[in-house]
């Protein structure tokens, strides 16, 4: 591994914020879904919440860009499932939706731990996410059309997110506790080695200053070695 390369992982974990994250309440066009993970990388969000559609995803054929690496995907039966997750963890529930009760989305305050709420593309936030929901925000709109693109909309909000999050110096140090940090920097760092541990269910081998793993040839002779034992 090259120093530059360990800095920028270094770097990029140093900004993940782990109480920011977005649930996607069925969003099942695979286009949508890829963006969000995208802007989800871009804005700090280590880990995105995801409902699964009943009526299951529109095909897709793109990327979302190699983000799909940097961000971890917890998928779910229910929207209730996915709220109870994240509220658990102390995040209030934003739902991007129009009702009595939505502010501007600029209105809120974002610095503290939030989960975004997605609805589907047509029909929107569901109506059992919106009775677990702390608050709904809308987007101002000057045109004709009703409403933004889900993955636009999540791209606005979330760009207003990191807004007040930078402004109040929350990159600027760690928020990620240490044993995850250290999961996420292997994971990210050796990520054939991570995966083989993962399916084999391994400790990951301790890594260095460097970033490499503390004598590799022998940590792999051992596994092999084990592995042959094992059949």
């Amino acid at each position: 591994m090259t120093p530059e390369r360990l800095e920028k992982i270094k770097a990029v974990l140093n900004r993940r914020q782990a109480d920011l994250t977005v649930i996607n309440d069925e969003v099942h066009k695979g286009r949508n879904l890829a963006a969000i993970m995208r802007t989800c990388d871009a804005v700090g969000i280590d880990r995105m919440h995801v409902v699964e559609p009943k009526d299951g995803y529109r095909s897709y054929r793109g990327t979302a860009s190699g983000s799909n690496k940097w961000v971890e995907v917890s998928t779910y039966d229910s929207v209730t499932e996915a709220i109870a997750e994240v509220k658990a963890k102390g995040m209030k529930v934003v739902a991007a939706h129009l009702d009595e009760r939505a502010v501007d989305y600029r209105s809120i305050d974002y610095c503290e731990p939030t989960a975004l709420l997605m609805g589907m593309e047509r029909a929107g936030v569901s109506e059992e996410a919106l009775a677990l929901a702390d608050e709904t925000v809308v987007i101002p709109m000057m045109g004709m059309v009703e409403s933004f693109n889900v993955s636009v909309a999540a791209a606005i909000i979330l760009a207003e997110a990191q807004r007040q999050r930078d402004a109040k110096g929350m990159y600027e140090d760690s928020r990620l506790d240490a044993s995850h940090y250290e999961r996420r920097f292997f994971q990210w760092a050796h990520p054939q080695v991570a995966r083989f541990c993962d399916e084999k269910g391994l400790a990951y081998p301790e890594v260095g200053q460097d970033g490499e793993i503390i004598d590799g040839p022998g940590w792999y002779h051992q596994k092999a070695k084990e592995d042959a034992l094992s059949l």
